[in-house]
């Protein structure tokens, strides 16, 4: 347990002194956070009932998929990994540190943004604090997964940042943050419900700050647990040591199963 804080203690830091890692951690969502305050709540007064979840779930967003996978892939190729299996790391202490710092980061984030939107920017502030916190640990859970799963099943940085924008960019624009789900077209709401972000709004919505939901909470909340659950699964089962092995141990389009909660939500829920 020493050595396994120890660890998550430097993971940590390093998320404070890397320079790309205090970026996407820190600076970009709380820059994003301010511009969106300053923006949208003048052009679009309604923003603010939604603006401490939505800037929240963009802040997990930029950490979890933008700044957790890079450094998975370039520990990998620099032969850390392989030096922690040598040293008897096992393979769950390396998958769930990464996760765990993320969401301190994220809560560091979060509780700006809480503390502050309410006074300068007159947001909605929740009115049930237990599921505003518990939302926030499901969705953080699933992005995270979801990050980790990258960086294990990419080949090199570059494929990581094509497979988070494949889920960021379509998030930003899909899932509730910018404009509600409900304006949005059939066919596009059904491609927003393969999104956990979409899920995440829904369950704050209806369970934290009182707002109409689309569909129930519960299955949002239900649906975050099960996405995390399976993508923080497949990243161990996936884990490899060494990006040198020229063969793998399991074929990583498995990885592709981390969806499976969120296209049955697409299908059921639409």
């Amino acid at each position: 347990m020493t050595a396994f804080m120890y660890h998550l203690n430097y993971d940590f830091r390093t998320g404070l002194r890397d320079r790309s890692l205090l970026l996407m951690n820190y600076l970009f969502p709380l820059f994003f956070y301010v511009m969106m305050g300053l923006l949208m709540t003048g052009i679009n007064p309604t923003f603010s009932e939604t603006l401490i979840p939505a800037m929240i779930i963009v802040g997990v967003m930029a950490c979890a998929l933008l700044g957790l996978p890079n450094p998975v892939v370039a520990a990998r190729e620099a032969g850390i990994f392989r030096s922690f299996k040598i040293n008897g790391v096992p393979a769950l202490s390396i998958v769930s540190i990464p996760v765990l710092s993320s969401l301190l980061h994220m809560a560091v984030v979060a509780t700006i943004i809480t503390l502050t939107a309410v006074r300068f920017f007159n947001a909605l502030a929740p009115e049930n604090w237990g599921f505003f916190i518990l939302i926030f640990l499901l969705v953080t859970f699933a992005v995270a997964g979801i990050g980790m799963l990258i960086g294990v099943v990419s080949t090199n940085g570059r494929t990581t940042i094509l497979i988070s924008q494949l889920i960021f960019l379509p998030s930003m624009m899909l899932s509730g943050l910018m404009l509600p789900t409900s304006m949005l077209p059939p066919t596009l709401y059904r491609v927003a419900l393969l999104l956990p972000p979409t899920y995440a709004m829904n369950a704050w919505r209806g369970l934290s700050f009182g707002l109409p939901a689309p569909f129930s909470p519960y299955w949002s909340m239900i649906i975050l647990l099960a996405g995390g659950l399976i993508a923080f699964g497949l990243a161990i089962y996936l884990f490899d040591w060494d990006s040198n092995n020229k063969s793998r141990r399991h074929n990583p389009i498995l990885a592709l199963l981390a969806l499976a909660p969120y296209v049955i939500g697409a299908i059921l829920l639409a």
